[in-house]
């Protein structure tokens, strides 16, 4: 059964009060948790879990501290192994998220949790904040500033041969998985569970040496490597054909697991077929760069000490006071100047008036950008033009109210460096696409959180 809260421990409460105090940034962090609204967001998502968990069961974890530890695993970028142990330590953490005297819920029981919270409740929860962060007088909204960044996946670095190499050796881990299910017909077929993930890590290795000495000499190596991944591939489909007769839980979610990565090995070799022997420029769109991570993105932004990343670019809208108004997670590599107009149409959307002054980099300008600026109402637009410059232009951007806003836009790069150092966005260490939208979304909401309890401290 779904429980709302612990009861107050008020012999808990007497006991941290003597030892030590929450900080001045907590304390109002925890005042702005105590919000009803975003309390039943969190709750209707959680009570979604199974169909009678309000009514039947025994006890869960409260809701109230299934929210107040996801803020702390955020607010101070913890693994949830370290979160779980960080709670148990401290009297004040055990009292920011009402535990008190109870158990602290373990890691697994939290994570999953966690993954029950929609990523477009939280979304709506981050929007829910940005209200509170004005109705706090923390900002006002009258400056807006847009960027992009990248954050990355946790995959290695891809190339074809490692995802052949990876493909044969899930596909044979799950093989085996298949193999103690399957228990009628198995002495007349083993072929169909040949492990050949040691054959394909050997040649993985020969074609990473011999790449040093040009393209010729790993032609005949990827060959043998596409070989050996497609043999795996047909023994694979034979077992997958053989679990679908049967109608069992566990033959059912691995025939499942087998053709989802069957399917997107074959991809891998169809990639690597175009490139290597038939010598294509693959689009980027149409690589698959991780087995595990098929959402994953392949970006360019002519950065020279990082030409190519591999993630998602998320763009970034701050307002005033520091806090993060809105973000967006982009599907491929769009253009920047394309992201201005939604932008403006949010920041009106949620503060209920245009922004006085609005920024951005030198690649979201565009005649029709800065027009349809002052179009909403922004009084002072400032995209700074790319190359070639009329005097005209010239005049405008070196006026004192502009070189401001320039000097101004600038701290964005500042606001997206503590993001990605202090909250976890360098890098996304969940599962799938809905997990990486939970990593960003809660890390920018645990941001603003820290921004209200640092102003109202």
């Amino acid at each position: 059964m779904l429980r709302d809260r612990y009861e107050i421990d008020k012999f808990f409460l007497d006991i941290q009060g003597l030892t030590s105090q929450m900080e001045p940034e907590l304390a109002h962090i925890d005042q702005v948790l105590d919000d009803e609204t975003m309390y039943q967001m969190v709750k209707t998502d959680l009570a979604q879990r199974y169909p009678k968990t309000q009514q039947t069961g025994r006890g869960s974890t409260p809701v109230e501290v299934v929210l107040r530890m996801l803020v702390v695993k955020h607010l101070y970028n913890l693994s949830y192994e370290k979160v779980e142990k960080a709670v148990k330590d401290s009297l004040v953490l055990r009292r920011f998220c009402r535990v008190y005297f109870e158990a602290v819920p373990d890691d697994t029981t939290l994570m999953r949790w966690a993954n029950q919270i929609k990523p477009e409740t939280l979304k709506v929860l981050h929007q829910r904040v940005v209200a509170l962060a004005t109705e706090l007088k923390v900002t006002k909204g009258r400056k807006l500033r847009t960027d992009g960044t990248v954050v990355e996946t946790a995959i290695h670095y891809p190339t074809d041969s490692s995802l052949l190499d990876d493909g044969v050796r899930v596909v044979s881990r799950h093989l085996k998985r298949a193999q103690k299910v399957l228990s009628a017909g198995i002495d007349s077929a083993k072929d169909w569970f040949r492990d050949r993930s040691r054959s394909a890590r050997n040649v993985r290795r020969q074609i990473e040496r011999a790449a040093r000495q040009g393209r010729e000499k790993t032609k005949p190596l990827y060959e043998k490597l596409v070989h050996i991944s497609r043999a795996s591939v047909k023994q694979a489909q034979q077992v997958v054909d053989q679990l679908e007769a049967m109608g069992d839980t566990d033959a059912r979610a691995i025939r499942q697991t087998l053709q989802t990565f069957i399917d997107r090995t074959q991809r891998v070799i169809e990639q690597t077929v175009r490139r290597v022997f038939h010598e294509e420029r693959v689009p980027a769109e149409d690589k698959l760069v991780s087995l595990f991570e098929p959402h994953t993105d392949i970006i360019k932004r002519g950065k020279a000490n990082h030409p190519t990343e591999f993630g998602h670019k998320v763009w970034l809208a701050e307002v005033d006071g520091g806090i993060v108004s809105d973000y967006r997670i982009l599907d491929g590599n769009p253009a920047d100047s394309d992201q201005w107009q939604p932008a403006i149409d949010h920041h009106i959307d949620q503060f209920g008036k245009a922004p006085y002054q609005a920024s951005a980099d030198r690649g979201v300008q565009a005649a029709p950008n800065e027009a349809y600026a002052q179009q909403r109402g922004v009084k002072r637009v400032i995209l700074p033009k790319a190359g070639h410059k009329s005097e005209r232009r010239r005049a405008h951007e070196r006026q004192a109210w502009f070189r401001r806003g320039r000097r101004y836009h600038a701290g964005v790069e500042g606001r997206i460096s503590v993001l990605k150092r202090k909250h976890g966005l360098d890098r996304c260490l969940n599962r799938g696409h809905d997990g990486f939208q939970r990593w960003v979304g809660w890390g920018i909401i645990a941001h603003n959180l820290s921004i209200i309890g640092r102003n109202q401290a």
